[in-house]
């Protein structure tokens, strides 16, 4: 399962990357987005998965063994909010530039902004 997490991890980076190459803002943000989710993955995996078993201690007991962690699955939760209010306010700013400057090319942005009068 882990070797799984791992590849689908991998896949995830190499196409956020890809789409972040792109020059546009829109496929940059969904690239950001799927980069976050497999960093997201990554420390799924790293909390060791176990079926069936749940991620708690009997009181008895004065070791963990064949236990998943709890804390990477909190924190993983934890990042997903923010990652999730990331991306809300990198579309909302997006959709404010595509109005004001009436392009999504990146490239084209910075040709679009007012040159100030002090440079020329």
């Amino acid at each position: 399962m882990e070797l799984l997490l791992a590849i689908l991890a991998g896949s995830l980076v190499a196409a956020g990357s890809y789409l972040m190459m792109s020059g546009k803002t829109l496929p940059y943000l969904f690239g950001l987005t799927m980069i976050s989710n497999a960093a997201n993955l990554i420390i799924f995996a790293s909390g060791r998965l176990t079926f069936g078993k749940p991620p708690l201690v009997p009181e008895h007991d004065k070791t963990i063994a064949d236990v998943s962690n709890a804390l990477p699955q909190a924190l993983i939760l934890t990042a997903i909010v923010i990652g999730f209010g990331l991306l809300v306010f990198a579309l909302t700013l997006s959709y404010r530039s595509y109005y004001v400057l009436k392009t999504i090319e990146m490239d084209d942005m910075r040709e679009a902004e007012p040159i100030a009068e002090g440079n020329s």
